[in-house]
């Protein structure tokens, strides 16, 4: 068995420990790289370019679905597998519009990651049965395009500042955050309400955590 190199990004130490130990019974398959948030998991991906990054879709700093866009454009050799609580449809589209080749539903993880991890390693796509059944019935009378959402509208910057927003930082912890200028995230502030249609930093909250950007 060819020698693998796997990032794993969860918040949870348990979790990761779980994951690490899991995959580290198999020949040749190596943990080089932990991080806790989003953020740090593209940082790790930049330094060490594993072949493989696990991420938990709902992370603070950034979400999964965020580090994923920036973890292909930053490293496109590694794949990612998206691992989540979660299983709607909708979500199951952002995996795949974001560049990750797996999607696992937790519940399933004991059962499917290792096959998982394999599957995308060789370049393939793996999908849990939940997540195929999801995107199945979606397409079935409906269409095969991406459904838009008001999240669609949003730059990915103004998406990395809907998370920071509604993790409760203020304007100049988002612009620390993201290494700007305090006007600048203002300014991606008063876009994110006008383009949502928002009115409140409140509005932003239960956007966030509707659509699993943040956890409740």
């Amino acid at each position: 068995m060819k020698p693998l190199r796997i990032l794993i990004a969860d918040d949870y130490d348990l979790i990761r420990r779980g994951i690490k130990g899991l995959l580290e019974t198999r020949p040749g398959w190596t943990v080089c790289g932990e991080a806790h948030t989003g953020r740090e998991a593209v940082a790790k991906a930049k330094e060490l370019k594993p072949d493989v990054a696990i991420l938990d879709v709902c992370m603070p700093e950034l979400n999964g679905i965020e580090a994923t866009r920036q973890i292909r454009k930053a490293s496109p050799r590694s794949e990612v597998l998206i691992l989540s609580v979660h299983h709607s449809e909708q979500l199951v589209r952002d995996v795949l519009g974001a560049g990750a080749r797996g999607y696992v539903v937790k519940s399933d993880a004991d059962a499917d990651l290792v096959g998982a991890v394999e599957q995308i390693a060789n370049r393939k796509p793996f999908f849990t049965h939940r997540a195929t059944e999801i995107l199945m019935n979606g397409c079935m009378g409906e269409t095969n395009a991406h459904k838009y959402t008001p999240f669609d509208c949003l730059t990915p910057r103004e998406r990395e500042v809907v998370q920071l927003l509604a993790e409760g930082k203020t304007s100049k912890e988002v612009a620390c955050t993201l290494n700007v200028s305090v006007k600048t995230a203002e300014t991606h502030r008063a876009n994110i309400m006008r383009k949502l249609e928002f009115h409140s930093v409140g509005d932003i909250v239960r956007y966030a955590v509707r659509n699993q950007i943040i956890e409740p």
